[in-house]
């Protein structure tokens, strides 16, 4: 299946003409996509009534600096706050961690919303993509974290999404516009990066998003279009059962398989069941390069919200205000 992105505040008729393929499975806004807290909800009841299939929408609302939704919603602080109070109080910092989880998802999911891609699990050891987005550089004390933030998630009945595995903060390079090689053994990984992804599983992740990162002591391939990747160790040793997207395939690190056709399949050949194609000018083409292709139509559906919860519900509830409160004073 694919995620798809649009243009606008609004969907054009070529766009609307995309959600009717079969292969689209859903589609992610980035601030592009959004003029207020109203035209969002707008657009996704749009998003859904163009085609007869439950449609995933979804969105990067992490906070910090990746926050495509803002005014009018809450100013979240970045991951990489809670650790400096974590060495003070870590009982504290976890339940502020839970309740940015809670607070984000209730936002995201009263916008008519299905996801957002979070919490990033990632080791905070100088990426320059992944920089304050990452709780911290210690891995026992970012899964500390991930358990925190999938348990709040789950709370607002959202599913939760740990990126970008195997382990994207560990190198130095943004893969949005280089290549990038992490040299370290699978015993290495396991000691350190992969300990976030472990205690996310355990925790109940319902998806893993792909980092394309390549990992040449593991897998000539980069770790999205790599089968011992997604399938000998995030699925037979971890034990994931849950959805697996690839990163967006418009992104610098992901040109190494080729062309729109060669990347979409690389990707779904190795194990992903869902291809992010964040620009839409790659989107036509995309769409054209799955065709006859048999996809797992049914692997988004658990994803799907059952139902917003509405604007006026959330901010009713005690809640919200005290979390949006001290949320915002840390931001």
């Amino acid at each position: 299946m694919l995620v798809i992105g649009v243009a606008g505040t609004e969907l054009n008729a070529q766009e609307r003409d995309w959600l009717q393929n079969d292969a689209c499975g859903g589609v992610i806004l980035f601030s592009r996509n959004v003029a207020s807290k109203q035209q969002v909800a707008e657009l996704t009841q749009s998003i859904r009534e163009a085609t007869p299939r439950p449609q995933l929408v979804c969105v990067d609302q992490e906070g910090g600096r990746v926050q495509r939704f803002r005014d009018g919603y809450t100013a979240f602080p970045p991951l990489a706050t809670f650790d400096d109070i974590y060495r003070r109080d870590p009982e504290s910092a976890l339940k502020l961690a839970y309740e940015h989880a809670w607070l984000i998802a209730s936002e995201v999911r009263a916008s008519g919303l299905d996801l957002t891609f979070a919490p990033v699990v990632d080791l905070g050891r100088g990426n320059r993509a992944i920089g304050d987005r990452a709780f911290s550089p210690d891995p026992h004390v970012v899964a500390a974290f991930t358990r925190a933030y999938v348990e709040g998630m789950h709370a607002a009945d959202m599913a939760a999404t740990l990126k970008h595995f195997p382990g994207h903060g560990s190198v130095l390079e943004d893969t949005h516009f280089d290549d990038a090689v992490d040299p370290r053994s699978l015993d290495e990984l396991r000691a350190l990066d992969l300990v976030p992804f472990v205690a996310g599983i355990d925790a109940g992740a319902d998806a893993v998003m792909m980092a394309h990162v390549r990992y040449p002591a593991v897998d000539a391939d980069p770790a999205g279009y790599s089968r011992r990747w997604i399938e000998d160790i995030l699925r037979k040793e971890m034990g994931f059962r849950g959805v697996v997207f690839s990163d967006d395939i418009g992104m610098a690190a992901a040109f190494s398989a080729g062309g729109i056709k060669a990347r979409i399949d690389a990707h779904l050949d190795a194990g992903c069941d869902v291809v992010l194609v964040c620009h839409p000018e790659l989107v036509a083409e995309s769409l054209a390069a799955v065709q006859g292709r048999r996809l797992n139509t049914a692997s988004m559906a658990a994803l799907i919200g059952r139902g917003p919860l509405a604007w006026r519900e959330l901010i009713a509830d005690d809640r919200y205000d005290a979390s949006k409160q001290r949320l915002e004073g840390l931001a």
